[in-house]
């Protein structure tokens, strides 16, 4: 297993000794691969969510080049339309 030497600001290495002191983490370097998971998963995370939502901008593309999907010029006025008459429904 390799090392690395990392400097800490006072405040944050007390934090850390906290967190071990507590029970939460059996070392600094515990503490440290722990951090290193998490980060790892969250670009993993990121990524897949990224993927996604391609893959589902792909997909809207493809169904407003074949015709389906709404203006959203006409969905809004449509929306304001419907407001403008269910308040005014409401005052009479």
């Amino acid at each position: 297993m390799a090392t690395m030497n990392v400097s800490l600001p006072d405040p944050m290495r007390d934090y850390v000794q906290q967190r071990i002191d507590s029970g939460q983490y059996a070392s600094v370097s515990d503490y440290v691969r722990d951090l290193i998971r998490r980060d790892q998963s969250a670009i993993i995370d990121e990524e897949r969510w990224l993927k996604e939502l391609d893959a589902s901008i792909d997909e809207s593309l493809q169904e407003m080049k074949a015709g389906g999907g709404h203006d959203l010029g006409d969905a809004c006025n449509a929306l304001i339309a419907d407001i403008a008459q269910a308040t005014g429904a409401a005052r009479a």
